[in-house]
């Protein structure tokens, strides 16, 4: 039995040799057959690298493109015509390790063999901070770490500031008193075993600030904010209000109406971040009362910088807040906030939301 499916695959393959190898010869002779083993045989000049499939790649879409024709006579028309005959294989999504000088041939047998790279999982959740991304990664095996510290018993916000230096240098990125919070997108992500710290960071950013500048290039109109990055500190603060989708546009046109009105916008999320490392899992009244960057309890508009990593779907809610009057919102103790327009509604929902928290005790 083996012998004879042998025998039948070599069949196909000389099949298929004699059907390229046609198809060649009608690109012209002896100049075809030179073309033919520099593009599909003929050694490369790139280095050993990673090769990504996605959803929606195919052998031409990964190989066909401008740099990978690049050896002196390499030829795309057959580049073409040799994946039309011999990439019969399925593409399977991940990561290939793809040696240094690979043929267009070896590049089609390892996709085809479907080697993958074992691959690592990462997952930031919406509403975390720039802090516990560090940690994550320093965290995770199977990530080489170029820009963070090592791993530590404890990491504290002052640790987070030195990380915060050395990645805002390594990626150019420029933001307010070297502070990189909401800068990365939340999302699971798979990487490649060995993955750098630096190419998964550039990864996020870049993510969240295409993101961030497709949402602020269709806002609605006469928004309260003068730059992407206020709009992003917003949606920090919506993400962090409230995880329920449907809400966050009308949380979203509180905070608005509140700085047109230029009310403070007196959100307890804000209180927390200020106290960085000294926050224990309470807000007490003195921390209330203590004028922090951020406490906005304490000062007018937005602090100085976002205080979470924002959603997609927070930043959607900041560019179109919903056409409310709403001024206040709280917790009903039941799952979710009571939104008011007056001071004596707003009052009402507190008393409400204290009864409720009562009984639960």
């Amino acid at each position: 039995m083996s012998d004879k499916k042998s025998f039948l695959n070599t069949d196909a393959m000389t099949k298929g040799l004699l059907h390229f190898l046609g198809g060649v010869l009608l690109l012209g002779g002896i100049a075809g057959g030179v073309a033919v083993y520099q593009t599909a045989f003929a050694p490369t000049d790139r280095p050993a690298h990673k090769l990504t499939v996605n959803a929606g790649d195919t052998y031409h879409s990964l190989l066909t493109e401008p740099n990978w024709q690049d050896t002196p006579l390499s030829f795309e028309p057959i580049t073409r015509l040799y994946i039309k005959f011999f990439a019969k294989d399925a593409l399977n999504l991940g990561t290939y390790e793809i040696p240094a000088h690979a043929s267009l041939k070896q590049v089609v047998d390892i996709l085809g063999k479907g080697a993958k790279v074992e691959m690592v999982k990462i997952q930031i959740i919406e509403g975390k901070t720039v802090k516990d991304l560090y940690q994550i990664l320093k965290n995770t095996r199977g990530i080489s770490l170029e820009l963070l510290t090592p791993k530590s018993d404890r990491y504290s916000w002052t640790d987070v500031a030195r990380d915060n230096e050395a990645v805002a240098k390594a990626l150019g990125i420029d933001s307010p008193n070297g502070n990189l919070e909401g800068q990365f997108a939340p999302n699971t992500y798979l990487f490649a075993q060995g993955t750098s710290d630096r190419e998964i960071l550039q990864r996020l950013h870049d993510t969240q600030m295409q993101l961030l500048e497709k949402a602020w290039l269709g806002r609605d109109k006469d928004l309260p904010y003068d730059s992407p990055y206020q709009a992003l500190i917003m949606a920090s603060i919506i993400e962090k209000e409230t995880g329920i989708k449907s809400e966050r546009n009308d949380v979203s046109a509180v905070f608005v109406n509140r700085l047109r009105q230029n009310m403070r916008l007196q959100t307890d999320p804000t209180i927390i971040y200020g106290l960085f490392d000294r926050y224990d899992g309470k807000i007490y009244r003195s921390n209330i009362d203590e004028k922090t960057d951020y406490n906005t309890y304490q000062i007018d508009g937005l602090p100085p910088t976002p205080i979470a990593l924002p959603s997609a779907e927070a930043i959607h809610a900041t560019m179109y807040p919903s056409d409310v009057p709403y001024i206040f919102f709280v917790a009903t103790g039941k799952g979710g906030h009571k939104f008011s327009v007056t001071l004596d509604e707003h009052n009402k929902a507190v008393a409400e939301y204290r009864k409720v928290m009562a009984n639960k005790e």
